[in-house]
């Protein structure tokens, strides 16, 4: 869509409003609105000007005035605004420059897919998310100087199988058995629908819906696979549409890795390649039907991963998530169709278009358009020095003994240890300017302070559980 033609949907639509979004340094969608008629062509070339100051990892308070520059391709009518929204995504510039602003995450995808495209290895990179989330009935948490805690709670909960519901029907999802089960187990059937279809109607082509494998509302939508820059928009506003959905019918919604113990937590399986002139570069004929630039791709993955694991696995419950026992990738292995290693190649098809790699060890409290870039520039960092990635892992790698295990490189065990491995491995990232010195140190510099340490100085109640008759 061109601003011309954003204009003349507005007068279709009768259109009273416009939302401009852009994105916060961690991984929030942020916004303002402006009267319809305030909207002109200029606009879209001059940007409105916002004060950058309380935005998360954002300026500082004496250099606050940025710009906001809304993006036409991006317009969609929004499905829940009681007047007709137009919402548009931005991308932020300086107003004094008028450089695109380093810190703003959209901006760091749009350099990645422009460097790949500069190498000359390829002039398309895909990327299709798998996120899980869960939809709970209730939730309460707390913290002050006295007291600490978090409550949860879902109709379908394994734990309210004896709760006085009045009446209780029964139809509660065991723990690790909620893959697929039909209604009436599987409460959520019409909410997951309803989300699919605003979902196409704001322009995502959907897959598949179903309920996943946790009990207590986890859900799962598969997004048809978009281009790097425009698949992170997608990521947006499918959180945004899952989120009001869920409020909607009175329930909440969340992406948080980890929020039950002894169930699986939520990831965000990342499968991606790489094409030039409409051909897929990592089929081939070698393992599982890659070609030696999927391999390489692979291998740049793993060679990386731990300093990846400070973009795709962002918060400290992430680590939560990546444990064994319960699907998460811990061990960075690959395979074909095996879902216990961290990359997988799919073989549901024998059709070369289809051939793809799966990362699973992203979850979706990380910021898209980060996650893509980082993925993105390891590739091509192991496509450019030929990284080969060793055997594959083709066994289940939960059954496997210690003494076979003990070689097989791990994720990190926290976000402080992945935030170590970025700070020592980042030279992949900063090629092409993609990733600055200043992204890195202020991302380092935001989660260690505002998260790690905040949790560290924090008792937990299971301290109190170990400790307090001492």
């Amino acid at each position: 869509m061109t601003p011309k033609e954003v204009l003349a949907l507005i007068r279709e639509k009768d259109v009273k409003a416009i939302d401009l979004r852009f994105m916060d340094f961690p991984g929030q969608w942020q916004h303002f609105t402006i009267p319809a008629d305030a909207l002109g062509e200029s606009t879209f070339e001059e940007g409105l000007g916002f004060d950058g100051s309380s935005i998360r990892g954002w300026k500082a308070i004496n250099e606050s005035d940025m710009l906001v520059l809304p993006q036409p391709e991006t317009a969609f009518i929004d499905p829940f605004c009681t007047e007709t929204t137009l919402t548009i995504i931005c991308n932020i510039q300086d107003p004094l420059t008028k450089e695109d602003y380093s810190r703003d995450p959209r901006n760091v995808a749009r350099k990645a897919a422009n460097y790949m495209k500069q190498t000359g290895i390829a002039d398309t990179a895909y990327f299709g998310p798998e996120l899980e989330f869960f939809v709970f009935d209730n939730v309460r948490f707390d913290q002050n100087q006295y007291s600490g805690y978090y409550f949860l709670d879902s109709v379908e909960g394994a734990w309210n199988s004896g709760r006085q519901e009045n009446p209780n029907l029964g139809y509660k999802i065991r723990y690790k058995e909620g893959y697929f089960p039909t209604p009436p187990a599987d409460s959520l059937q019409d909410i997951r629908t309803e989300m699919m279809l605003l979902m196409m109607q704001c322009g995502i082509p959907i897959e598949a819906q179903h309920h996943e494998v946790a009990t207590g509302g986890q859900c799962e939508i598969d997004m048809r696979f978009s281009p790097l820059v425009d698949m992170a928009d997608k990521v947006l506003k499918y959180k945004y549409i899952v989120k009001n959905v869920a409020k909607k019918h009175g329930k909440t919604a969340t992406f948080m890795p980890k929020p039950l113990f002894q169930d699986n937590g939520s990831g965000m399986h990342v499968h991606s390649s790489l094409w030039k002139n409409g051909v897929n570069l990592f089929a081939g004929s070698g393992y599982a039907g890659l070609s030696d630039m999927g391999l390489y791709a692979i291998g740049g993955l793993l060679k990386h991963a731990p300093a990846l694991c400070a973009f795709t696995n962002p918060t400290t419950n992430s680590y939560k998530r990546l444990v064994p026992g319960y699907e998460a990738p811990v061990n960075l292995a690959y395979s074909r169709r095996n879902r216990s290693a961290s990359i997988r190649i799919p073989v549901y098809s024998p059709n070369p278009k289809a051939k793809r790699i799966e990362f699973r060890c992203p979850d979706g409290s990380s910021n898209p358009y980060l996650v893509f870039a980082a993925m993105l520039m390891a590739m091509i960092d192991g496509i450019k020095n030929k990284t080969r990635p060793g055997d594959p892992l083709d066994k289940d790698i939960y059954d496997l003994s210690p003494e076979e295990l003990k070689d097989v490189p791990k994720t990190p065990g926290s976000l402080d240890v992945a935030l170590d491995c970025l700070e020592k491995n980042n030279e992949f990232l900063l090629q092409g300017d993609v990733f600055t010195d200043d992204v890195i140190s202020t991302w380092i510099w935001y989660k260690r302070e505002r998260e790690v340490e905040a949790i560290r100085l924090r008792p937990h109640p299971y301290e109190f559980y170990l400790y307090y008759d001492i």
